[in-house]
C-alpha cells in the first residue's frame, strides 16, 4: 500500500533518528558537513583578553605622549607605568592592550614632535575589545542539530575547541541493477547507458553521506541480487539500489529483501514522478538496523525517490532535522496528477518558478537545469500566481536541501 508523500519523508527521517549511531569526537578540521550532536559552547571569554581593533598608540595619561615601549600580537603587555606625565606604548591591531590604557590613538591619526613625543586626538569611541565582546565562558554558541559550516569550524576554533561532538557521515553503498546497462560509450545493441551509478555518489555526498563508488551493474537474477545487497549491508549503514522497484519479470529487489528478513518501512510513495520507490531494514551483526532504499530504474524517478526517502533518513541518521522545503511562486499552471503529488522539475527566476521542458521521468536534462521540484499536493493544480512548496536539490557538497 502507498504512502502519501509527505508521511513518506516524516517514516524515513523518524527512521534515521532512530537507528542514528553514538557521537564522537572528531577533529575540526574533518567536520565539514557534519551535524553537531551537543551544543558548541565557548571554552573560553572571546576574546580572552582586551585586544586592539587598529595600529596605533595605547595612551595614560595627558598628552603629549612619552613613548615607553611596544606591544605585538603574540605577546604579553606590561601595564602602562603610572606617573604624572602622560605615556604611550606602540600596539599592532590584535595585541593584547596594556592594563592602565585610557585610549588608542590611531597610527594615521598621530604625529611625532622633536622630542619623539605621540601627539593627537583619540577617537572618543573605544577602539579595542574587552573579554567577553562576543561571547563569555560557557555560552551557547551553536545548538545540537547545527549543520557544521567553515565559519561554524572557526568559530570553534576561536572558542578554544580542538574537537566537535557530532556522528560520522553515514557510510552509503550504491548498486545498480540491469543487464541493459553499459558503462562506458553511447547507447548501442539495444542496451543503454547507466547514468545513475557515476551519479548517484556525487548526489549522496551533497547529502552529508560517505558512498562508495558503484560496481558495475549487477546481474538480473535474484541470486545476484541477494548477494550484492548483502555484501553491501557489510560495509554499510545504506544501501541505494536502482530499478527492480516492481513486480516485473526481471523486478528481483523485493524477493532479495524477503530473503534477507528485511522490514519495509515504506512500499511504494503516492507521488509522480517516482512511485515505485522503498524504504527497508534488516538488522545487522551488531543489532543495529541497516537501511535499503529501492530507487527506480529511470533518472529522474530516481533522484525524486533519493529527496524524498534517503535524504530525510540520512538526516536523521546525521543527527540534524527533517530536510525543509522552500517556497516558490509559480509563473505558469503546474497540472496536478490526481490524489498523487506531483514533483515538477522547475527553474527559478527571482521568486518565480518556471516549469521545465524534458522532464520525463526517464529524462535527465531538465534536471541539469533545475533548481528543484515544485511541489503540487494530491488534488490540487498548480496556477500561475500561486505559492507552493520547493523541494530543492542539494547543490553544494555537503549542503542538505534547503
Amino acid at each position: 500500500m502507498s504512502v502519501d508523500w509527505t508521511g513518506a519523508r516524516d517514516l524515513a527521517h523518524r527512521a534515521g533518528v532512530t537507528a542514528r549511531g553514538a557521537a564522537e569526537a572528531v577533529p575540526i578540521h574533518d567536520a565539514d558537513g557534519l551535524v553537531l550532536a551537543d551544543p558548541l559552547r565557548a571554552g573560553t571569554d572571546l576574546p580572552a583578553f582586551a585586544t586592539s581593533n587598529v595600529d596605533g598608540w595605547a595612551v595614560r595619561g595627558p598628552g603629549p605622549w612619552r613613548v615607553v615601549g611596544r606591544v605585538l600580537a603574540g605577546t604579553v603587555a606590561p601595564p602602562l607605568p603610572v606617573d604624572g606625565a602622560g605615556v604611550a606604548v606602540e600596539i599592532a591591531t590584535g595585541a593584547m592592550v596594556p592594563a592602565g590604557t585610557e585610549a588608542i590613538l590611531r597610527t594615521e591619526e598621530s604625529h611625532r614632535d622633536p622630542d619623539g613625543r605621540v601627539t593627537g586626538d583619540p577617537r572618543p569611541a573605544r577602539e579595542w575589545r574587552v573579554p567577553g565582546d562576543e561571547a563569555t565562558l560557557g555560552d551557547q554558541l551553536a545548538p545540537a542539530g547545527a549543520n557544521v559550516t567553515p565559519a561554524l569550524i572557526g568559530l570553534a576554533a576561536a572558542a578554544g575547541h580542538d574537537t566537535l561532538s557530532a556522528r560520522p557521515r553515514p557510510r552509503v553503498a550504491v548498486r545498480v541493477f540491469g543487464d541493459e546497462l553499459l558503462t562506458e560509450g553511447p547507447a548501442r545493441d539495444g542496451r543503454i547507458r547507466d547514468a545513475l551509478g557515476p551519479a548517484l555518489p556525487s548526489w549522496l555526498r551533497r547529502l552529508g553521506a560517505d558512498p562508495t563508488t558503484a560496481p558495475p551493474p549487477i546481474r538480473d537474477t535474484l541470486d545476484a541480487h541477494v548477494a550484492a545487497v548483502r555484501d553491501a549491508l557489510g560495509e554499510a549503514d545504506l544501501v541505494c539500489t536502482t530499478g527492480g522497484t516492481m513486480h516485473g519479470p526481471v523486478d528481483h529487489l523485493h524477493p532479495a529483501l524477503r530473503r534477507l528478513g528485511a522490514t519495509y518501512l515504506v512500499d511504494t510513495v503516492a507521488v509522480r514522478p517516482g512511485y515505485p520507490m522503498l524504504l527497508a531494514s534488516v538488522s545487522g551483526p551488531d543489532g543495529r538496523a541497516r537501511f535499503v532504499a529501492g530507487l527506480p530504474g529511470n533518472p529522474q524517478s530516481a533522484i525524486i525517490a533519493l529527496l524524498t526517502l534517503v535524504a530525510p533518513l540520512l538526516a536523521g541518521l546525521r543527527g540534524g532535522p527533517p530536510p525543509p522545503l522552500g517556497e516558490v511562486t509559480l509563473g505558469e499552471p503546474i497540472p496536478g496528477r490526481g490524489g498523487d503529488t506531483h514533483l515538477s522539475l522547475v527553474r527559478v527566476d527571482g521568486p518565480v518558478a518556471w516549469p521545465l521542458r524534458h522532464v520525463g521521468s526517464a529524462m535527465l536534462r531538465g534536471l541539469s537545469s533545475a533548481v528543484g521540484f515544485a511541489v503540487i499536493a494530491g488534488g490540487a493544480t498548480g496556477r500561475a500566481g500561486d505559492t507552493v512548496p520547493l523541494l530543492p536539490l542539494p547543490l553544494t557538497p555537503g549542503e542538505a536541501p534547503r
